[in-house]
């Protein structure tokens, strides 16, 4: 494909679907991208594969088809896939207690904290009291460790709190408790390796070649007011201090390699819409099936739905997927599953369209409502794939 403002964009559209790479190139000369990936599935068939600008501005080292990226809070739909795999296995039930499958946790206060609490983040553990240091939060049984001799702000099951990083060490130790494997260990051999993707939490040392370093744009990682004053968002947001300092932990060969399981992820674009896709048309791809499609519906039949205090938006889950709400994170199509990230990346699913998607970027930027990124390129999408 052709030239956009000096970034050369790469890849492929199906026919029918050409004003998807127009809002691709868009964003490039009007929305600030520098480095991005975007594809798309549809009923199997991948009808949109792009990719261009840099995977390191610095160097200008250029976002080539094989470039990984960090995917921030989309992990937390890699972790929902395999929280759906027990479930479908007989190994989890979502009305037992969390302390039936990991005894340490039922103290303090937890004892009536339900799995489906801990996997809609209604566990009211949404950060960490205890202080800890970037480096420190890379052990994973650590931080879960901690979080089993923390009490809860409020009531379980009451409110709807973001657990931004205490989802994936809830989770993960919830999983490792009854797999004994860890969560990057089970998505690694049970969804990626299956499905051909190249999705990871906690990278493998011969992938960093391929990796985008992520860069601050607009708005990106302005300290929030209420730090110094509100203790639970202090946990929440700057507990680790991961956005402020530099550089960005997710550039940091030490904090890639971890499981860090609510926000460590990397994958390619195209990774995270085959996966989307799969779940999309019932847990079944190229012959390969992952999950039924009834536990996929259970994935995002909506377990918790409200305000969250701290992002004033309104928010919704199923087991551990993000689902759609007024506020459209998923675009138009009125059923929407998925997880978006940190900064700007977005992963998800129309199952009724039997569609997968994703928007990997490294140039992270905050803006007030909707990134106008991917919902270009959402809008772009939905027409085309319900074009008749």
């Amino acid at each position: 494909m052709g030239d956009a403002a000096e970034v050369r964009i790469h890849g492929f559209v199906a026919p029918g679907y050409e004003a998807v790479a127009d809002e691709f190139r868009t964003n490039f000369t009007e929305r600030g991208d520098h480095g991005a990936g975007f594809a798309a599935v549809v009923d199997g068939r991948t009808v949109v594969d792009l990719w261009g600008g840099w995977a390191d501005s610095g160097s200008r080292r250029p976002w080539r088809e094989d470039t990984i990226a960090g995917i921030f809070s989309g992990t937390k739909g890699f972790v929902a896939t395999c929280l759906l795999l027990l479930i479908e296995r007989g190994q989890l039930q979502l009305d037992s207690p969390v302390g039936a499958y990991w005894p340490e946790f039922a103290a303090r206060g937890k004892e009536r904290i339900l799995v489906r609490h801990l996997v809609s983040h209604q566990a009211c553990l949404p950060g960490l009291a205890t202080p800890v240091s970037v480096e420190e939060a890379t052990d994973d049984v650590r931080m879960a460790r901690l979080l089993a001799d923390q009490s809860p702000v409020r009531e379980p099951g009451t409110i709807l709190y973001y657990h931004a990083l205490t989802f994936g060490w809830l989770c993960g130790e919830l999983i490792r408790r009854i797999d004994g494997r860890s969560v990057g260990r089970l998505f690694a051999e049970d969804v990626a390796r299956p499905l051909g993707l190249d999705a990871w939490i906690g990278l493998p040392p011969e992938q960093e070649p391929r990796v985008a370093v992520l860069e601050r744009g607009e708005n990106y990682g302005a300290k929030r007011s209420d730090l110094d004053t509100d203790r639970v968002a202090w946990s929440i947001w700057d507990n680790p201090p991961r956005s402020r300092p530099y550089p960005l932990p997710l550039n940091s060969r030490s904090w890639r390699a971890a499981e860090v399981p609510g926000g460590n992820g990397i994958a390619s674009a195209r990774a995270a819409a085959r996966l989307y896709g799969c779940l999309a048309r019932g847990g079944e791809l190229e012959g390969t099936r992952i999950l039924r499609p009834e536990t996929i519906a259970l994935g995002y039949t909506c377990l918790a739905r409200g305000v969250e205090p701290y992002l004033e938006q309104e928010l919704a889950y199923g087991v551990g997927f993000g689902l759609q709400t007024r506020e459209a994170l998923f675009g138009s199509v009125p059923v929407g599953f998925g997880h978006d990230g940190a900064g700007g990346s977005l992963h998800g699913a129309w199952p009724t369209l039997k569609t997968g998607f994703s928007y990997v970027t490294n140039t992270l930027r905050q803006f007030e409502g909707h990134d106008p990124r991917s919902g270009s390129l959402l809008a772009a999408l939905s027409a085309c794939v319900q074009s008749p």
